[in-house]
């Protein structure tokens, strides 16, 4: 059975130039400043201060219920300074893939954010989906639109 593909894209406009938006999400230590603490999200592996394709980054997550689960991303794609694309290879998805385009807009940078997911389980895991991991997506992405906003203007 093909998983059923759910999509999340979100667009936000920085007051920043190109260049400073790109040295910020380049570096993986970042994301941990743009997650809600709910998520205690932690970095196990050792990360360059810029991605490139092929890097793996190991993370460690409490996604439901509190419970900690391990998730591996890859950079496979890495355009600077316009695009980068993260894969999970292991973790809570069927599929997870997650393109960041960044576009100099003369009044900053436009950043979109594309993420094409499936979940485990087949019915099961659509019914999780529906009751919360819909809901908590939405959330990741509304707390790292503020954080932005705090952070950038």
């Amino acid at each position: 059975m093909t998983p059923r593909i759910f999509q999340i894209k979100q667009v936000q406009v920085l007051p920043i130039p190109l260049v400073e938006a790109w040295t910020f999400f380049c570096d993986p230590r970042n994301l941990g400043a743009i997650t809600p603490d709910w998520l205690c999200f932690d970095i196990r592996s050792e990360v360059p201060p810029c991605m490139y394709p092929g890097l793996i980054i190991e993370y460690r997550i409490k996604a439901l219920a509190g419970w900690p689960m391990a998730w591996v991303t890859e950079i496979t794609h890495v355009a600077a300074p316009n695009y980068f694309v993260d894969e999970q290879r292991f973790g809570p998805y069927r599929f997870w893939h997650h393109q960041h385009h960044f576009r100099d807009v003369g009044e900053g940078v436009e950043m979109t954010d594309i993420v094409h997911y499936a979940m485990p389980y087949g019915v099961l895991g659509l019914a999780v989906h529906k009751l919360v991991v819909a809901k908590r997506l939405e959330q990741i992405f509304a707390f790292r639109r503020r954080k932005l906003v705090e952070l950038f203007g």
